[in-house]
């Protein structure tokens, strides 16, 4: 086939030579724009040394710059054939750089921190840089180590961000064979909850709930439409792969990673994975290239296989002291579902996700095979055996960021995650990695360590096979850049991304995404809705100092905790309760840390307290004496048990906040907003609140508007809600739908699929096909 293909294509160079030219060129400022006639457009820079060929009428980008056409130059090809034939030509160096994907870049480099980077030595501010510059270390990453998957955080501006892009595709575009960046990023359409939201008036990037409050509508088409707007903005951006949908099923209600999933319940977070992959990897019309595939893709790297939400006590993965997935309840397949009926199974025309992200876990005694309890990236029975050969997943396996190097704290997010491999030297890693079946090193700059490993398999099993095996990642990895044309035409027309990026009617599908968002829990006396322009009380907030994810610290504060401003255009505002006709306390959801004090090391303890859902203090009496899963090298021990230990919640000001409003009301109406990262207790305030709505992150307005009754709500509870911690200690961290809910005063249930409109309980269609039946 490889032969019959070359023949044909030399045979059309020879035709060429005497066909009318079927193309046309234009300036586009920083690159030239190509238009075949009946053909793909391309784009090139004008100052990356790639000519264009003429064949057969048509124009075609010389990458390699040999003066005729290769087959993976040819628009006409199959992007299988283009990337067989590519990946034949590239160096072992070319290969283990397109297997790198880098480190979290912002654009422009930050001057300190996770983020930072230099421009000729220096920090930005102090460079005399443009913002859309390339940073000392980008420039390193693309050229000395063919790094060609670029991780993208944040962007100074939607415009800075296609400027960069075109720069950063120029340099590439002359380097080597001319392969084309392929950026990505994390979910980024996030709400900003103050943010006011004017129909007519666009925005940075669209606004949408987060992934519970999407599966909290329990609509897949909405979600698909989200996937559908999100990666139109994502390729004005110059991004063509998501590190997105996580759908692991969030089945313990401790982790921290909740609020990033589609909740807890497998089927509805697989239909939620396939409306969110087709969404954003299906082109139609002029943009589709073929099968699907074209100018309007986004790849989705659907995460983390094998599935994520069962780490023992809630603890997560991202640290040491959070490394272990466990399974009392025999559920390891059931995590599978959102994967294999999901994202491997699309309805589109592109068949399956292109890309998986296995988590950091160790999923602890499920290896039958070889009996390891390593990372699943490490695992080859994870991998290869279950996930490519019995499941038929042969797309792109990417590890999640850092697992190769070496761990230093337990509790620190930017440490290396090399779990159960940790004696291991990091070129051995990378080794094992590749020989479980894993094409790509999330969050590693440096080719140095895969050529190791290439030296070590190449003596192992010798050259041919290894390099077999490292060809065999680089065409799944090549397919998804050529399959969404950015070999053809990787720019961006900068004043087209101004124009794109939220533009109204993406602002407003994701405002009304908000408003389908929200649940009702309760609603006494139909105390909601309330009259536009009532009396309102509404308290302040104290948030004590802290550190976020990255072990920055946040200062303490005293402020409403909504945007008082917009609650004005609702309400008469008064800071006497005595005053106010109704209270409306917002709050959200207690928050008691990730399981893990380093202090109490300190101290002679083992470090391991318990995540709570609920505000007041909780000892844990009902704890295990002894863990599942344990042992790290840092330790020395194995038993990482918490009994008898206490914590309480840093925003347990916000439990006062509530029980403090109900006494200032004396029996006037209080509301309770609540925006909601995991499940809750919610015995500890729910008889002092006559209404209760749940939000997952929203702007302030959209709540604003259900509680004004501009809108009915219609959300679902994608999660249960326990009763007590004590239900909490005894579900099993791998099982759904294991745990006692609250019922509250009016005798409703707080589980998966409850919500409340103004006429009561909900129970429509949704409710029929997604909740339960009980037995």
């Amino acid at each position: 086939m490889h032969k019959l293909c070359t023949t044909l294509i030399l045979l059309l160079g020879t035709i060429g030579i005497f066909a009318q030219q079927k193309w046309t060129e234009a300036s586009k400022g920083s690159f030239n724009l190509v238009q075949n006639q009946g053909g793909q457009a391309i784009g090139y820079s004008p100052n990356s040394g790639v000519k264009i060929l003429t064949v057969a009428g048509f124009a075609f980008k010389d990458l390699n710059k040999n003066g005729q056409l290769d087959p993976y130059e040819d628009w006409r090809l199959p992007a299988d054939v283009r990337a067989k034939d590519l990946a034949s030509k590239m160096s072992i160096e070319q290969i283990a750089g397109l297997m790198l994907y880098s480190r979290h870049q912002s654009v422009p480099a930050r001057a300190t921190g996770y983020f930072a980077g230099l421009y000729k030595g220096k920090p930005f501010p102090e460079s005399g840089a443009k913002p859309e510059d390339l940073s000392d270390q980008q420039i390193e990453f693309l050229t000395k180590d063919n790094l060609r998957h670029v991780l993208l955080t944040t962007v100074q501006s939607p415009e800075i961000a296609a400027k960069w892009n075109n720069n950063m595709q120029a340099l590439v575009e002359g380097t080597g064979l001319g392969i084309p960046a392929n950026n990505s990023s994390d979910p980024r359409h996030g709400t900003v909850a103050n943010a006011e939201f004017n129909a007519a008036a666009g925005g940075a990037i669209s606004m949408w709930p987060g992934s519970l409050g999407m599966a909290a509508t329990f609509d897949p088409a909405l979600v698909e439409k989200f996937g559908r707007i999100a990666a139109t903005e994502y390729r004005a951006l110059g991004i063509a792969t998501a590190l997105s949908p996580q759908v692991d099923i969030a089945t313990d209600p401790r982790w921290n990673r909740f609020s990033g999933t589609f909740g807890e319940d497998p089927f509805l977070a697989a239909v939620m994975a396939q409306a969110y992959c087709d969404g954003f990897q299906t082109s139609t019309g002029a943009q589709e290239i073929a099968n699907g595939w074209g100018y309007g893709s986004v790849n989705a790297m659907v995460k983390h296989w094998p599935g994520g939400g069962s780490g023992e006590a809630g603890r997560d993965a991202h640290f040491g002291m959070g490394k272990f997935a466990v399974y009392p309840g025999k559920q390891f397949q059931t995590h599978f579902i959102p994967f294999i009926n999901g994202a491997f199974k699309l309805k589109g025309k592109t068949m399956m996700a292109s890309a998986v992200m296995p988590y950091y876990t160790i999923s602890w005694n499920q290896d039958t095979k070889n009996k390891e309890n390593v990372g699943n990236s490490y695992n080859k029975y994870i991998i290869t055996d279950l996930m490519r050969t019995k499941y038929k997943y042969d797309g792109v396996a990417c590890t999640d960021w850092g697992i190769t190097g070496d761990e230093t704290v337990l509790d620190n997010f930017t440490a290396g995650k090399p779990w159960g491999v940790e004696k291991l030297s990091i070129a051995e890693r990378h080794y094992k990695v590749l020989m479980a079946g894993v094409d790509q090193f999330g969050g590693n700059n440096e080719a140095k360590p895969i050529i190791e490993a290439y030296a070590m398999g190449s003596k192992e099993h010798g050259e041919a096979w290894m390099r077999a095996r490292m060809e065999q990642s680089a065409v799944r990895l090549l397919k998804n850049i050529f399959r969404v044309g950015l070999f053809e035409n990787p720019y961006l027309d900068v004043e087209n991304t101004k124009q794109t990026l939220g533009k109204p009617e993406f602002m407003a599908a994701g405002y009304e995404a908000q408003l389908k968002s929200m649940v009702l829990l309760k609603n006494q006396k139909q105390a909601l809705p309330l009259k536009t322009g009532t009396k309102v009380y509404v308290p302040k907030k104290f948030t004590p100092a802290g550190r976020n994810f990255l072990g920055e610290v946040t200062p303490e504060r005293m402020d409403y905790p909504v945007n008082i401003n917009i609650v004005k255009k609702y309400f008469t505002v008064t800071d006497n309760p005595d005053e106010a006709d109704v209270a409306i306390a917002f709050i959200s959801s207690p928050n008691t840390g990730n399981g893990y004090q380093a202090d109490d090391v300190k101290k002679g303890g083992n470090g391991y307290f318990p995540i709570s859902l609920q505000y007041g203090e909780y000892k844990a009496t009902e704890a295990r004496a002894v863990s599942i899963a344990g042992g790290d090298p840092l330790e020395n021990f194995t038993n990482r048990t918490y009994k008898d230990k206490s914590v309480k919640a840093t925003n347990i000001s916000d439990l006062a906040m509530v029980t403090e409003t109900y006494e200032k009301m004396k029996g006037k109406p209080v509301i309770v907003s609540i925006n909601v990262d995991n499940p809750m207790v919610f015995s500890e305030f729910e008889s002092k609140a006559n209404a209760i709505l749940v939000n997952f992150r929203v702007q302030d307005q959209a709540i604003l508007d259900i509680l004004t009754g501009k809108v009915e709500p219609s959300g679902l509870l994608p999660m249960q809600m326990p009763a007590s911690m004590s239900v909490v200690e005894k579900q099993a961290e791998d099982a759904p739908h294991d745990m006692v809910c609250h019922k509250d005063a009016a005798g409703h249930v707080y589980t998966f699929g409850f919500g409340m409109n103004w006429k009561g309980v909900i129970q429509d269609a949704r409710t029929a096909k997604y909740v339960p039946k009980k037995k």
